[in-house]
């Protein structure tokens, strides 16, 4: 008898599992199905699981297929699973090829191909539906978004667009999802759109977006004037639509938790942020190849506004900028310069400038400290006027963090307005308002050179 072996969330049981079951009892005599607890699934970063272990397993015996159903709950378990029942055959989705080769010294390890376009008749009786994910764009952020998402519970990324066709097609046959040359098509084929194009496209791509009834989550900076953010934030909202920008760092634990102790009084009156993020970028790279959208604060400086404005607000006194720019125009370090009633900020960023990299938040009575990479928040400290009396705070960050905020956009699709308070409009609306001043600066000042 061949005994073969799967594992899963199952969660929102929907006709994806269902075909993934039936190949998987096809390889063999006796399947075993390993239904994850929540609480590994949290362990291993997936987040947003909705149903309960319970109706999981029942989905999973409903199916018909599994001749035994067991409880996965610790790292290290596939290994000893199949050891115990005697494997012959380990299985999973194409999702995850690569990943467990390490147990082809044990056994036979298959990876079933990926089902595309997944149906929702199962979850509509339930009054369940898992949001259809498209995405616009095949960057470097794009790769990173699939991997995140396949971790959050309830979304599944179905289709690509990118005009220029041939990329597109490259990127769905990675990711084993369908590519469109019709944008028309594309929108009828999803129900959220995940926007990562060119900076300088957001906005159409926005727009047509919320006009089609879709959900748009979309890269930093959302658009880069303050009139156009506050005209789509109105769509979305005249359409019952959500609409999020994407700037992973205000989803993280870690963020959260920081800003939280800077508003406590832990450090009495917050009156000065200084948040700095630096990188040494490629000069071959689009970020210093565009000369009107390139550059280092349209690329980084959404990162360091962020904790000023979730500090202090949406109206500051007063923004200047200093810049220090390569031979093409293009800044290669940039200082933005925030003054508020009763507080200061400073922004700094650069891609060809490194430095320290550090978030400071100074109040009247300590300061907290969190060190690069403050973005990805994991660890930050507390100090006192006693240079003895630190306090430490740590949360983790889960690889490349973009679930979070997946997560969080899903929560507000589905009515929970709990986490709203993370990144609302009005930051997104301020943010665009001094990208538009920074880029009246620089185009002004290169056309007086």
């Amino acid at each position: 008898m061949t005994k073969v072996i799967t594992y899963g969330t199952f969660d929102l049981f929907h006709e994806g599992h269902y075909r993934l079951l039936q190949r998987a009892k096809q390889l063999g005599d006796y399947l075993i199905v390993g239904v994850t607890t929540e609480e590994y699934d949290q362990t291993r970063g997936k987040l947003n699981v909705i149903d309960s272990l319970m109706t999981r397993i029942e989905n999973v015996r409903k199916s018909g297929f599994a001749d035994e159903i067991i409880i996965e709950e610790s790292q290290g378990q596939k290994f000893r699973d199949i050891k115990k029942y005697q494997v012959d055959i380990f299985t999973v989705g194409s999702d995850w090829v690569g990943q467990f080769d390490y147990l082809k010294d044990y056994c036979k390890v298959v990876y079933l191909e990926r089902t595309k376009n997944i149906s929702s008749t199962m979850l509509r009786i339930q009054n369940k539906r898992i949001q259809r994910i498209g995405i616009i764009g095949t960057g470097r952020i794009a790769e990173r978004f699939i991997p995140e998402a396949k971790l959050v519970s309830g979304v599944s990324v179905e289709a690509v667009y990118n005009p220029h066709t041939e990329s597109a097609l490259r990127y769905a046959g990675r990711w084993g999802i369908d590519s469109y040359k019709n944008l028309e098509e594309f929108y009828q084929a999803v129900d959220s759109v995940y926007i990562a194009s060119p900076h300088e496209t957001h906005y159409q791509y926005i727009k047509k977006a919320l006009e089609h009834g879709k959900h748009v989550l979309c890269e930093k900076p959302m658009v880069l004037k303050g009139q156009q953010a506050k005209e789509l934030f109105a769509l979305a909202k005249e359409n019952r639509l959500v609409l999020f920008e994407g700037i992973k760092t205000a989803y993280c634990p870690g963020f959260g938790k920081m800003m939280g102790m800077a508003c406590s009084g832990l450090i009495g009156t917050v009156r000065n942020v200084e948040a700095c993020f630096t990188k040494l970028e490629n000069p071959k790279n689009r970020e210093l190849t565009d000369l009107q959208y390139g550059g280092s604060f349209i690329e980084l400086g959404s990162y360091v506004m962020l904790p000023i404005i979730k500090m202090f607000g949406h109206e500051p006194e007063q923004v200047r900028f200093d810049r220090i720019n390569g031979e093409n125009g293009l800044d290669l370090f940039t200082k933005a310069y925030f003054k508020y009633p009763n507080g200061l900020g400073t922004a700094t960023c650069g891609l060809g400038v490194k430095s320290e990299g550090q978030l400071i938040i100074s109040g009247t009575k300590g300061y907290i400290l969190a060190e690069a990479p403050w973005w990805k928040t994991a660890y930050f400290e507390i100090h006192h006027e006693n240079p003895s009396d630190v306090e430490k705070f740590s949360e983790r960050f889960l690889e490349d963090g973009l679930r979070y905020e997946i997560s969080d956009f899903l929560s507000l699709i589905n009515g929970n307005k709990k986490n709203g308070f993370k990144l609302t409009p009005e930051d997104s609306v301020v943010m665009a308002e001094v990208m538009e001043e920074f880029l009246r600066e620089k185009n002004h000042e290169n056309m007086g050179t």
